[in-house]
Protein backbone atom coordinates (compact mmCIF):
# COMPACT_ATOMS: atom_id res chain seq x y z
CA UNK A 1 0.00 0.00 0.00
CA UNK A 2 1.18 3.33 -0.30
CA UNK A 3 1.79 5.88 2.62
CA UNK A 4 1.28 9.38 2.52
CA UNK A 5 3.53 12.19 4.32
CA UNK A 6 2.38 14.68 6.83
CA UNK A 7 1.58 16.76 3.70
CA UNK A 8 -1.45 14.35 2.73
CA UNK A 9 0.91 14.08 -0.61
CA UNK A 10 1.71 10.03 -1.46
CA UNK A 11 5.71 9.29 -1.55
CA UNK A 12 6.93 8.80 -4.56
CA UNK A 13 9.01 6.00 -3.69
CA UNK A 14 6.63 4.07 -1.70
CA UNK A 15 4.96 3.71 -5.26
CA UNK A 16 7.86 2.55 -7.24
CA UNK A 17 8.16 0.09 -4.34
CA UNK A 18 5.08 -1.26 -4.30
CA UNK A 19 5.43 -0.95 -8.23
CA UNK A 20 8.25 -3.32 -8.67
CA UNK A 21 7.14 -6.07 -6.23
CA UNK A 22 3.49 -6.54 -8.14
CA UNK A 23 5.27 -6.60 -11.24
CA UNK A 24 3.05 -3.78 -12.46
CA UNK A 25 3.08 0.10 -13.15
CA UNK A 26 1.41 1.80 -10.59
CA UNK A 27 -1.21 3.25 -12.26
CA UNK A 28 -4.16 5.64 -10.60
CA UNK A 29 -7.68 4.89 -11.94
CA UNK A 30 -10.63 7.12 -11.19
CA UNK A 31 -12.93 5.37 -8.05
CA UNK A 32 -16.81 4.80 -8.29
CA UNK A 33 -19.43 3.94 -10.49
CA UNK A 34 -18.54 5.16 -14.14
CA UNK A 35 -21.85 6.82 -14.21
CA UNK A 36 -21.15 9.16 -11.52
CA UNK A 37 -18.17 10.34 -13.57
CA UNK A 38 -19.25 12.75 -15.92
CA UNK A 39 -22.95 14.96 -16.86
CA UNK A 40 -25.19 14.12 -19.39
CA UNK A 41 -27.43 16.91 -20.52
CA UNK A 42 -30.57 16.40 -23.19
CA UNK A 43 -31.63 18.88 -25.08
CA UNK A 44 -35.29 20.16 -25.00
CA UNK A 45 -35.50 18.86 -28.89
CA UNK A 46 -34.72 15.65 -27.94
CA UNK A 47 -37.68 15.66 -25.28
CA UNK A 48 -40.00 17.58 -27.87
CA UNK A 49 -38.72 14.97 -30.69
CA UNK A 50 -39.72 11.84 -28.01
CA UNK A 51 -42.89 13.46 -26.66
CA UNK A 52 -44.12 14.26 -30.45
CA UNK A 53 -43.89 10.95 -31.49
CA UNK A 54 -45.24 9.09 -28.51
CA UNK A 55 -48.55 11.56 -29.11
CA UNK A 56 -49.00 11.08 -32.49
CA UNK A 57 -49.28 6.80 -31.78
CA UNK A 58 -52.42 7.32 -29.82
CA UNK A 59 -55.71 6.67 -31.24
CA UNK A 60 -57.42 9.63 -31.89
CA UNK A 61 -54.86 12.45 -32.50
CA UNK A 62 -55.34 13.53 -36.00
CA UNK A 63 -52.78 16.42 -35.91
CA UNK A 64 -49.94 18.46 -33.55
CA UNK A 65 -49.97 22.46 -33.45
CA UNK A 66 -52.47 24.81 -34.23
CA UNK A 67 -53.99 25.29 -37.85
CA UNK A 68 -51.23 27.87 -38.54
CA UNK A 69 -48.25 25.77 -37.53
CA UNK A 70 -49.80 23.29 -39.46
CA UNK A 71 -49.94 25.00 -42.31
CA UNK A 72 -46.59 26.72 -42.14
CA UNK A 73 -45.45 22.54 -41.81
CA UNK A 74 -47.30 21.57 -44.76
CA UNK A 75 -45.43 24.46 -47.19
CA UNK A 76 -42.35 23.53 -45.20
CA UNK A 77 -42.70 19.95 -45.82
CA UNK A 78 -43.11 20.43 -49.80
CA UNK A 79 -40.00 22.53 -49.72
CA UNK A 80 -36.71 20.08 -51.33
CA UNK A 81 -34.97 19.49 -47.92
CA UNK A 82 -37.51 20.21 -45.77
CA UNK A 83 -38.19 17.36 -43.76
CA UNK A 84 -41.37 16.63 -41.36
CA UNK A 85 -41.19 18.65 -38.00
CA UNK A 86 -42.07 15.77 -35.18
CA UNK A 87 -41.71 18.70 -32.61
CA UNK A 88 -44.60 20.65 -34.06
CA UNK A 89 -47.07 21.26 -31.20
CA UNK A 90 -44.80 20.40 -28.72
CA UNK A 91 -43.23 22.77 -26.46
CA UNK A 92 -40.84 20.96 -23.12
CA UNK A 93 -39.43 23.17 -20.73
CA UNK A 94 -35.90 20.47 -19.75
CA UNK A 95 -34.03 20.91 -16.28
CA UNK A 96 -31.22 18.75 -14.68
CA UNK A 97 -33.58 15.78 -13.38
CA UNK A 98 -36.79 16.87 -14.87
CA UNK A 99 -39.12 17.93 -17.48
CA UNK A 100 -42.80 19.95 -18.30
CA UNK A 101 -44.65 19.27 -21.62
CA UNK A 102 -46.75 21.30 -23.19
CA UNK A 103 -48.83 19.77 -26.40
CA UNK A 104 -51.11 21.30 -28.60
CA UNK A 105 -53.00 18.56 -30.66
CA UNK A 106 -56.28 18.07 -33.09
CA UNK A 107 -58.28 15.34 -32.22
CA UNK A 108 -60.75 12.81 -34.67
CA UNK A 109 -64.14 13.86 -34.65
CA UNK A 110 -66.14 11.24 -32.51
CA UNK A 111 -63.71 10.60 -29.96
CA UNK A 112 -63.88 11.22 -26.52
CA UNK A 113 -61.41 14.07 -25.99
CA UNK A 114 -60.99 12.76 -22.33
CA UNK A 115 -59.78 9.85 -23.09
CA UNK A 116 -57.09 10.81 -25.77
CA UNK A 117 -55.62 13.41 -23.75
CA UNK A 118 -55.44 10.88 -21.03
CA UNK A 119 -53.98 8.19 -22.79
CA UNK A 120 -51.52 11.34 -24.71
CA UNK A 121 -50.73 11.67 -20.99
CA UNK A 122 -49.51 8.35 -20.46
CA UNK A 123 -47.68 7.52 -23.48
CA UNK A 124 -46.03 10.92 -23.82
CA UNK A 125 -45.24 10.23 -20.08
CA UNK A 126 -44.32 6.72 -20.43
CA UNK A 127 -41.76 7.22 -23.43
CA UNK A 128 -40.04 10.24 -22.02
CA UNK A 129 -39.05 8.84 -19.01
CA UNK A 130 -38.34 5.31 -20.38
CA UNK A 131 -35.59 7.02 -22.82
CA UNK A 132 -34.73 9.97 -21.37
CA UNK A 133 -34.61 9.11 -17.67
CA UNK A 134 -35.86 12.46 -17.02
CA UNK A 135 -38.93 12.58 -14.16
CA UNK A 136 -41.96 14.21 -16.63
CA UNK A 137 -43.74 16.72 -13.92
CA UNK A 138 -46.57 17.63 -15.89
CA UNK A 139 -47.80 17.45 -19.33
CA UNK A 140 -50.19 19.99 -20.37
CA UNK A 141 -52.77 19.33 -23.24
CA UNK A 142 -54.60 21.70 -25.25
CA UNK A 143 -57.09 20.86 -27.67
CA UNK A 144 -56.72 23.89 -30.61
CA UNK A 145 -59.04 21.62 -33.39
CA UNK A 146 -61.66 18.76 -34.23
CA UNK A 147 -60.71 17.16 -37.14
CA UNK A 148 -64.46 16.40 -38.95
CA UNK A 149 -64.76 13.89 -41.41
CA UNK A 150 -65.74 16.04 -44.76
CA UNK A 151 -62.65 18.21 -43.96
CA UNK A 152 -60.10 17.60 -46.06
CA UNK A 153 -56.69 17.80 -44.80
CA UNK A 154 -54.67 20.71 -44.83
CA UNK A 155 -51.49 19.08 -45.47
CA UNK A 156 -53.35 16.63 -48.33
CA UNK A 157 -54.33 19.91 -50.44
CA UNK A 158 -51.12 20.84 -52.90
CA UNK A 159 -51.50 24.20 -54.79
CA UNK A 160 -47.63 23.61 -55.26
CA UNK A 161 -46.64 21.61 -58.48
Amino acid sequence: MTETTEQGRTDSSDLMKESSQSGRKATRRGGGDPATRGRTTIADGVVEKIAGLAARDVVGVHAMGSGLSRTFGAVRDRVPGGSKSVTRGVKAEVGEVQTALDLEIVVDYGVSISDVAQSVRENVIAAVERMTGLEVVEVNIAVSDVKLPDEEDEESESRLQ
